[in-house]
């Protein structure tokens, strides 16, 4: 019934109405099976609408990702990668975290049209909806262990703004360690976010679970559901973006990080990643683990990525945190 409704799904993608007799005949099958289906669309968050006599629709057409079509638009590259999509899963960096561990390929990637559980930093859950978000999770080992992965964060930060770039939003900003802002109407918008799991040694070996996800084009709905303020890529572009064509570009700038990250760390991209700064000189609050909050001016960013923070006490850095802006009253 799942694979039913999403092949449903991918005619329904134009966001035009489709009758249930030309499904039922296209998939042969009966009506009464489209529309077991399709009334199994609201326990994945899918809402389709039907109208007696026209049939059913979407709100508005989607772009479902289809791994050929990725690979496709990568050119010779897409070879390269290890490009799984499912059409629906809890959550793309459990998934892969798990079969990593099985001996899973290098430069794998797992898509997800729908992402039920999708986690974020401390504990938060990333909101996804169909159509809504690009939700992936990239596997990339490294020679060598944890311990050598400080800043990996920042560093596929400066990918995904080296991405949108490449499709005309040049005002996207980093916010350290892991988000994309957008300041717009004077407030600071998440667009994206980056979680990264580790496995492996401390010294030998290690294996990155690189998860993103990214607002494509958020429903009012989804838009409540998210506890800060955020936008998406249907708010800064005129024209709509295909999604396996920008997964396409996001692979291949990520993987271009990533093979630098992997012999030079951090450092080579400490000065791009210092001029997307969205908090740069500007006075930050920095909760720590502990929950104890440090204020000072954020000032400058370390070859390891730690934040530079000036405080009260003379320059602190801080490997992990939670920043806000500060207003200076």
């Amino acid at each position: 019934m799942a694979n039913l409704l999403f092949e449903i799904l991918e005619i329904l993608a134009d966001g035009k109405f489709h009758s249930g007799e030309m499904m039922a005949k296209h998939f042969n099958v009966s009506r009464v099976s489209i529309w077991n289906a399709i009334a199994k669309a609201e326990d994945v968050g899918v809402k389709i609408f039907s109208v007696r006599g026209k049939g059913y629709k979407l709100q508005q057409p989607i772009s479902l990702l289809n791994e050929k079509i990725i690979q496709n638009a990568m050119g010779e590259e897409g070879s390269w990668f290890n490009i799984k999509v499912l059409d629906s899963v809890e959550s793309t960096n459990s998934y892969l975290s798990k079969v990593a561990s099985s001996g899973y390929p290098h430069a794998s990637v797992i898509a997800a049209n729908i992402q039920t559980q999708g986690k974020g930093r401390r504990g938060r859950q990333w909101q996804s909806a169909l159509g809504e978000s690009l939700t992936f999770s990239f596997l990339w080992r490294f020679t060598h262990g944890a311990a050598g992965l400080s800043g990996l964060s920042l560093a596929v930060g400066v990918a995904l703004i080296r991405a949108l770039k490449k499709i005309n939003i040049s005002t996207a900003l980093l916010k350290w360690p892991n988000d994309i802002l957008i300041f717009d109407e004077g407030v600071h918008k998440k667009l994206a976010g980056i979680l990264i799991e580790l496995q492996g040694d401390t010294d030998g070996q290690s294996a990155a679970i690189i998860g993103i996800g990214l607002n494509l084009n958020i429903s009012k709905t989804q838009l409540e559901k998210i506890d800060q303020p955020a936008t998406d890529i249907h708010n800064l572009l005129s024209e709509t973006i295909d999604s396996n064509f920008f997964m396409a570009v996001i692979i291949k700038e990520l993987a271009q990080v990533l093979a630098l990250f992997e012999t030079e760390q951090f450092k080579p991209f400490r000065d791009e990643w210092l001029s997307y700064h969205a908090f740069q000189d500007k006075l930050i609050n920095i909760m720590l683990g502990n929950s104890q909050t440090i204020t000072g001016k954020a000032i400058d960013i370390s070859d390891t990525g730690a934040l530079v923070v000036s405080t009260n006490e003379g320059p602190k850095s801080f490997a992990s945190g939670e920043v806000s802006i500060r207003s200076a009253g």
